[in-house]
């Protein structure tokens, strides 16, 4: 049990029924979800365990975990921990290998404008969307619906409540946007070869070490 799922305000009624409908609704598009690389590992109220692969790659490599809680929903929105994608245990900052960016917006320039000044060597500045308190501190997902997101004195002028009817800290929301921001733009892998003796070797690990994954610019959303 997440530490989020030890604060229940709500009638625990109220919150089953809205989670069972949340995870009935994501059932209904499973077979979509899991062409996208987006994959079920796990349901256990008021927790949901997402997996993501990188379906453009080929092989498609397992980027990365979510443990989606939904304690006191939707008073609260959902927290979103990133856990080991076979284990299920809770990394820390540096073992985060599902990596999730934003193209920063520049007034007055269109999308395109910015991503054409980027083939002009002018540098186009990219906003990771996982990122940690302090020092060591538990990533999160920075994204409105998110309770981490919400919970952060950053962002104490933009409440929950604001959120709370549009859609935003809905399950397929969540995994959507994790999705659009991270797995859907891992366009290449980014190989290293070592060369040893009269042989080449090539060793295989998934992002940021011998064998990465690379985003397309061309990709990112804002």
């Amino acid at each position: 049990m997440s530490p989020v799922s030890k604060a229940q305000s709500v009638d625990p009624a109220v919150t089953r029924t809205k989670f069972d409908l949340e995870v009935g609704l994501f059932r209904e598009m499973e077979a979509t979800y899991r062409r996208r690389g987006i994959l079920l590992q796990e349901v256990a109220f008021p927790t949901v365990t997402i997996a993501f692969c990188g379906a453009r790659l080929k092989p498609p490599p397992l980027l990365g975990a979510v443990r989606i809680d939904f304690t006191d929903y939707d008073l609260q929105p959902p927290s979103v921990t990133f856990v080991d994608p076979l284990t299920h245990s809770e990394l820390a900052p540096n073992e985060v290998l599902l990596s999730m960016f934003r193209l920063s917006k520049r007034d007055g320039m269109s999308r395109e404008e910015v991503l054409k000044s980027a083939t002009q060597d002018q540098p186009v500045e990219l906003i990771p969307m996982v990122m940690a308190n302090e020092q060591g501190g538990k990533p999160f997902l920075c994204l409105p619906g998110v309770r981490e997101y919400h919970d952060n004195p950053a962002h104490s002028g933009d409440p929950w409540l604001l959120h709370r009817a549009s859609g935003e800290g809905c399950l397929a929301f969540i995994v959507d946007n994790i999705w659009k921001y991270g797995p859907n733009v891992m366009e290449a892998y980014m190989v290293q070869v070592a060369m040893q003796g009269g042989g080449t070797t090539i060793q295989a690990q998934v992002q940021a070490k011998q064998v990465g994954v690379a985003a397309g610019l061309a990709s990112v959303p804002e």
